[in-house]
């Protein structure tokens, strides 16, 4: 196999210096690279990331796209393709504030609902002792007793500067509404684990569900997220069914609805508003007809020859009047010197 060229390289170097970048900064950057737009030259563009990707697998790293659930933007980044916990955060973290994250995890995916995001006030309230399992020489799991001292030690106030870090490094993040939820980095490292901890996966995508929408039904347990739902429902003749139970799919805020067209002009309705300007124009000109029967006998009645020549015989003398005023200019300055 080819090592990777200059570009290859580049590329990569981009996306680690940056962290995870959005579609649009990545795609930036391969077109700066490259040369070649990636919207106009996908086939070009799935082939480097191939390449790339065929390197990596040997450092068990990946070059990977995800959808941040909150706002629909994609993202790329390269990740650690290693399963445990403490590989994903990295050695920054010291074990507590490992343990306190996954116990944000747990209660942004199992405890949020379908909001996906915790207030600040429960994120500051997850526990740590859950999240630690010590087990005895007798195979019995641990006490609180048995907990490690950084554990129990662990105080309000390292919590908040944690979760400080966490928002910052892109493991959180703050939503729309000023809530705790996951950040883009999560999305993209804890595929894996989210798929291994059974969170309902969305039925157009088939990714996680963290945010998303369900379905009306109350027996039906089928989660599609927010801009799956649009693409699936962008269409306005297209059915609203539900996947899985045929339940009418309610409408989200700001989509537009089947009766929203009756206002707006239709084929038939285009020569009638010629027809109404048609008109307009008639009644202008009706106007201006009245105006010149009231302007006076001698002037409707004048002939359009006897108008031509009022006006050209105005025309002649105003220009008579000129020449004679111009005329007159030199003689004055003529008598001013000979005074």
């Amino acid at each position: 196999m080819a090592p990777l060229s200059w570009r290859h390289h580049a590329l990569l170097q981009g996306l680690l210096s940056r962290g995870p970048l959005p579609e649009t900064d990545f795609h930036a950057i391969f077109a700066a690279i490259s040369g070649k737009n990636p919207a106009t030259h996908q086939q070009l563009f799935n082939d480097t990331l191939l390449k790339i990707n065929k390197d990596l697998a040997y450092l068990q790293f990946e070059l990977r796209a995800c959808i941040n659930q909150y706002d629909g933007t994609v993202y790329y980044g390269v990740v650690n393709n290693i399963a445990d916990d403490e590989s994903k955060l990295g050695t920054k973290y010291s074990l507590p504030q490992i343990a306190f994250y996954k116990g944000l995890l747990e209660a942004i995916i199992h405890e949020a609902g379908n909001d996906g995001s915790i207030t600040t006030i429960d994120a500051l309230n997850v526990r740590l002792e859950n999240q630690v399992v010590i087990a005895d020489a007798d195979g019995s799991q641990d006490s609180q007793s048995r907990l490690p001292t950084s554990i129990k030690n662990f105080t309000l106030t390292q919590k908040e500067k944690t979760l400080t870090e966490l928002i910052r490094d892109r493991w959180l993040s703050y939503t729309s509404s000023g809530n705790i939820g996951l950040g883009i980095r999560s999305f993209l490292d804890l595929r894996s684990w989210f798929r291994g901890n059974d969170i309902p996966s969305c039925v157009v995508c088939n990714e996680a569900c963290i945010k998303a929408s369900t379905c009306p039904n109350e027996g039906c347990n089928v989660r599609i997220h927010d801009y799956c739902l649009k693409k699936k429902f962008s269409q306005r003749k297209a059915s609203r069914a539900c996947p899985g139970c045929g339940a009418e799919w309610p409408r989200q805020e700001g989509e537009v609805d089947d009766n929203d067209d009756v206002n707006e002009p239709g084929e038939d309705e285009v020569p009638s508003a010629n027809r109404s300007s048609r008109k307009r124009r008639k009644g202008v000109k009706a106007e201006l007809v009245e105006e010149n029967e009231n302007a006076g006998p001698s002037t409707a009645a004048m002939p359009r020859r006897g108008l031509r020549r009022t006006k050209a015989e105005a025309v002649g003398a105003a220009h008579q009047e000129a020449s004679s005023a111009a005329s007159s200019q030199p003689t004055r300055a003529s008598k001013r010197r000979k005074k």
